[in-house]
């Protein structure tokens, strides 16, 4: 807690371009996010990273900071977690009315395989704030929070460029997997999730709530196990790796917002690909050149633009 975060983030925005009507291999611009750590104030551009792609090295084209305004954060809580949550409804509302300015916020309710709200992304923090309310708390009620959250990304309610990020509040059980044992961390459903997140540019950021429920440890495990692997995937950031519930969620989103401070865009090009290839993902991978600072970013990066 002592080191300084620099979160840095770099949005998946891919733009579009011609193509030729052939099956030639064709380039396209494309745009992700990273996640940056540093121990003090080391200023970064793109001569900070090396980035491959599919395995090859590819030139940083532009590293820009993304302003407040061209944000957009989707605050997801499961409908399933026990009533107790209703003791972070403080911290949250807090979390809410303290990003910063221009940040556009949503808040939904995973439940049976979908996100329920009652408003769409919103700069007035007051309103969207009024939306929170105690979950549910019927067990299993959002059978799934990968469904859940495969369906939100699929149909991320905006359609303005914008850097998107989702904070899922929840125990991360998959009970659709059939098991909730640590040695079945293979769930199909969290591998899709942490797919459409990278192919809709969603960066997902898991607030592990836990639930005591009839699994006990086995719940506890599983559901940490899953939530990593989703962070991992799409370039966030498992808020909390306990397995008992946090007494409070205001240091995890205190930390949460301030790696928010730190957004930026990487553009670069996509190595040449064949057309019917496009909608694929492709292996990414990036690492700092300088000591001192740790990069985080999705797996992939989506091939697009393509025709």
């Amino acid at each position: 807690m002592v080191r300084k975060f620099c979160g840095v983030m770099l949005f998946a925005a891919m733009a579009s371009v011609a193509a030729a009507q052939s099956a030639e291999p064709t380039a396209s611009e494309a745009a992700s996010l990273v996640q940056v750590e540093t121990k003090g104030n080391q200023a970064v551009s793109a001569s900070t990273f090396t980035l491959q792609v599919d395995g090859r090295t590819t030139p940083i084209q532009g590293l820009s900071p993304i302003q407040p305004q061209n944000l957009e954060v989707a605050l997801l809580i499961d409908d399933g977690a026990r009533r107790g949550l209703s003791l972070q409804l403080g911290d949250l509302d807090a979390f809410i009315k303290e990003l910063p300015p221009g940040v556009k916020v949503l808040v939904g309710y995973m439940s049976n395989g979908t996100v329920m709200s009652v408003g769409r992304f919103s700069a007035d923090k007051e309103a969207v704030a009024k939306q929170l309310r105690i979950p549910f708390g019927i067990p299993g009620l959002s059978a799934s929070p990968y469904f859940c959250l495969s369906e939100f990304v699929k149909h991320w309610p905006s359609n303005v460029p914008a850097a998107r990020i989702v904070l899922m509040i929840t125990n991360g059980v998959d009970l659709y997997n059939g098991s909730t044992s640590i040695m079945n961390q293979n769930s199909p459903y969290v591998q899709t999730a942490g797919d459409d997140a990278q192919r809709a540019g969603v960066v997902v950021y898991p607030l592990y709530y836990g639930d005591a429920g009839i699994y006990g440890m086995r719940n506890n495990f599983s559901g940490q196990s899953y939530l990593q692997q989703i962070a991992d995937a799409t370039g966030g950031e498992s808020l909390y790796g306990g397995t008992i519930t946090p007494v409070s969620f205001k240091p995890y989103l205190d930390t949460f917002v301030k790696q928010l401070e730190g957004t930026y865009v990487m553009n670069f090009q996509l190595p040449p690909v064949k057309r019917e290839h496009s909608g694929s993902l492709l292996r990414m991978h990036v690492k700092s050149n300088e000591k001192g600072i740790k990069v985080r970013s999705p797996q992939n990066v989506v091939v697009e633009g393509v025709e």
